[in-house]
């Protein structure tokens, strides 16, 4: 299994491209950049997932669909902000162009799949009422729920604090301590040291 991280947006996250065999899947399309779409020029994008559909996170969707013919795959909880893309781009200056529907809706417990790795689909909101993560292979792709040294913002539409927390306790505090997690902004950590050292935890 190949982890690419690809630095997109003016709010600097993390678009993760992961390959295994034959297959691709692109994690959090926060815009169709060039460097983006030369990344995976020639792959058998299979799936994008949003983990959550803040701008940032899914303002590619429609370049990225474009460019790979890969279906998108969301929490059924954010559709309502996915359909508002537009108008989450006239709040934050950043122009966008507006999602396609997504292909399919992720639920709680299940597994996607790219070539022989799986990982499982965790519903953790707070950050968003839809956030998942994706959890398998040693690695999570935390989207903004846990970052090193901090948790998600709980302040815009949808957010609360309290099942931030109560998110990050159940679905990843529970994974080993040496699962590395790859966050949506900022170094990637491990679980252990999060749970060690993060002041939002101790």
């Amino acid at each position: 299994m190949e982890i690419q991280s690809v630095q997109l947006t003016p709010f600097m996250m993390n678009c993760f491209v992961v390959r295994d065999g034959s297959e691709t899947i692109i994690i959090d399309p926060g815009d169709a950049s060039a460097r983006l779409r030369d990344a995976v020029a020639g792959d058998n994008v299979t799936l994008i997932v949003n983990t959550h559909c803040h701008i940032d996170h899914s303002g590619g969707n429609a370049g990225m669909m474009a460019a790979t013919g890969a279906p998108l795959a969301i929490h059924e909880a954010d559709l309502p902000l996915l359909q508002s893309l537009p108008h989450q781009g006239m709040m934050f200056g950043v122009p966008c162009t507006p999602s396609p529907e997504p292909n399919r809706f992720l639920e709680e417990g299940e597994v996607i799949t790219v070539g022989s790795s799986r990982f499982s689909v965790l519903h953790a909101p707070g950050h968003s009422p839809g956030h998942v993560v994706l959890s398998g292979e040693g690695v999570v792709f935390a989207g903004d729920v846990l970052f090193a040294g901090s948790v998600g913002r709980t302040d815009l539409p949808g957010g609360s604090y309290a099942q931030l927390l109560d998110s990050i306790r159940k679905k990843l505090l529970t994974l080993p301590d040496d699962t590395m997690v790859y966050c949506g902004h900022g170094p990637e950590t491990t679980i252990g040291r999060e749970r060690l050292s993060n002041p939002f935890l101790v």
